[in-house]
Order: C-alpha cells, then structure tokens, then sequence
C-alpha cells in the first residue's frame, strides 16, 4: 500500500532538539515514512531510527541540504507517494498538524507546496513570507539595515504590512517546512544541488510558484528554533554568499522577468486583502 506522506529531514552532527523533530512526525494517523538522511561524519545519529516508519540513510560525506533531500524525494517520487514534508531538524509541532495539512491539500488540487505559519520559541510570528529578492535586497538586509532607505526596502521585501491570518500565494516561502505536493516535482525539478546550503529553497519555490500555488496556510502551525546561524558564523556567511552569487547568476542580477511578475502580483493580492 501508497504511503500518504514520505517526510526528510537531513542530519549534520545534530543535539538532541532533532529527537523532538522525529516525535512530531511520527505523532500521525497518517501512514507515513520519515527519512533521516545523515551528512554527519559519523553514524552515531542512527539511534533516532528506532520506529519502523523511519528509514535512516548515512551518507558519509556532507552533500548539502538540497542534495540530500533530493534522494529522499526521488524515491518519493518512485512509490507515487502523494506528499513529500521537506522539514529542518528544528521544527516541533502537536498532533493533528500533519493531517490538516493534509486535509488543505487534499481539498486545494491547485496548490502544489504549502508552508504552515511558524512560530519562534518566544510565541512570535516569524515573518517566512517574502518577495523573490534582488541583490540590493539581500545585501541591504544583511548589511545595511539600519539605513531607512534599506529599512524601507527590506519591509516591501519581508510583506511587513501582511498579517500572516490570511491563506497567501507567495513566491518565495522559507524551506524549514515545505509540504509539497510530488506531482508538481515531476514539473518544476528537485532542489538545485548548486546550491550546498541557503537560497535552495528559493530556487525549488520559484519553480514550483510557476507551475502552481505556493500557499502560506495559517490554519495550521510550527514552532521553529530559527538561529541565522549566517549572521554569526563566518564560514556560513562565505556559503550564504556564494549561494547568493550561484543564484542570481541563473535567474539574472538586474533582468528578471518572472521575478517582476511573481512580485507584482503578491502585492497586488495583499493590496486586494487590505482594500477588502
């Protein structure tokens, strides 16, 4: 019998936050496989497959994130599993998540990746909803923040007039939870292994907001222990940039047309829901 959901959650030398991770998911009615794809050195990790719904893959060597989602969602796409729950190994949420997840896409054949809204471990919101960015974009965030002219470009890119209480189309959503429907992967391609960490879930959104819906959902939710870990380390800073770099450098610095189009029209949704 079909899975109704696979699930992966790649590893790399993680504390114990992950266990919490894996209890979420197998929290589930649903008929389920979770992957544990490990990028450690190491397969001491292997103890969190102790459930017979988990299947852990070591792959002694780190591939990346993308990449090593990717081999879980191939062999999604192999048994014709209907779902695929790309998920960060810091994300936490009760039961009965899962299934009304699955309920929404089950009853909206249009959507092809939802992301639920997500919640810090201080009860705020986390603003995941976003405007495909321009160069200016991420180096004025990163860099330039406390400019107003970059405070003002980075509300317009960060939606901050959304109240994140409506559903929401949007072309560019965080990869920390991207439930996704394996019919359109078919369509719109796996993550990009170019990219071996950051921007790889803008990459797979925008292809996939171009063959179907990309929906913020907020009727379900997920807590997420997010940590910019970029901001702090300077070796992740290096791979952010270079992700940066690889991405404009195949969707266009200055030119982008789809990114003028997908753009346009999530203002002009959000600019309908305030009119309302």
């Amino acid at each position: 019998m079909v899975k109704q959901l696979s699930v992966s959650i790649v590893l790399y030398q993680n504390s114990s936050e992950v266990e919490l991770a894996v209890a979420s998911v197998l929290n589930t009615s649903l008929d389920i496989i979770l992957y544990l794809i490990d990028n450690s050195p190491t397969g001491q990790l292997k103890y969190l497959a102790s459930n017979d719904r988990v299947i852990y893959l070591f792959n002694n060597a780190n591939l990346g994130y993308g990449a090593a989602h990717n081999i879980a969602m191939q062999k999604s796409i192999a048994q014709n599993i209907k779902y695929h729950l790309v998920m960060n190994p810091d994300i936490t949420f009760p039961q009965g998540t899962l299934e009304r997840i699955y309920d929404f896409m089950n009853q909206h054949q249009d959507v092809g990746s939802l992301m639920p809204k997500v919640f810090g471990l201080d009860g705020s919101v986390q603003k995941l909803c976003k405007l495909l960015p321009t160069p200016l974009n991420l180096l004025g965030r990163r860099f330039l923040g406390k400019l107003a002219w970059a405070e003002r470009m980075n509300d317009k890119y960060e939606l901050s007039g959304f109240n994140y209480n409506d559903i929401l189309n949007v072309p560019s959503l965080s990869g920390c939870f991207m439930f996704i429907r394996t019919s359109i992967l078919a369509k719109s391609g796996l993550f990009d292994p170019r990219y071996f960490m950051y921007l790889e879930d803008y990459d797979l959104g925008r292809r996939i907001h171009s063959v179907s819906k990309t929906i913020f959902y907020p009727e379900a939710s997920v807590i997420h222990t997010h940590a910019k870990e970029s901001y702090k380390n300077k070796t992740l800073l290096k791979i952010h940039m270079r992700s940066a770099i690889s991405y404009f450098n195949k969707w266009g610095w200055v030119f982008d047309k789809e990114r003028s189009r997908f753009n346009k029209a999530v203002l002009l949704e959000l600019q309908h829901k305030k009119e309302k």
